[in-house]
């Protein structure tokens, strides 16, 4: 399963998109946003996020 953005927490720092390895991460309106079919569930950018916004689905 990809990783999940919490929308209300997340403050379009980039971090993640940064991170990642397969460029599942984009910011079009200022907050990120998960491709799900190139994600690869490596937790790469749950570390990276400051605030804690994305999380590893179940």
């Amino acid at each position: 399963m990809a990783a999940v953005v919490n929308d209300e927490m997340c403050i379009g720092c980039g971090a993640c998109e940064g991170v990642c390895p397969t460029g599942a991460i984009s910011l079009p309106e200022g907050v990120a946003v998960v491709d799900a079919d190139v994600c690869i569930d490596c937790g790469a950018c749950t570390g990276a996020c400051p605030t804690g916004a994305i999380t590893l689905g179940d």
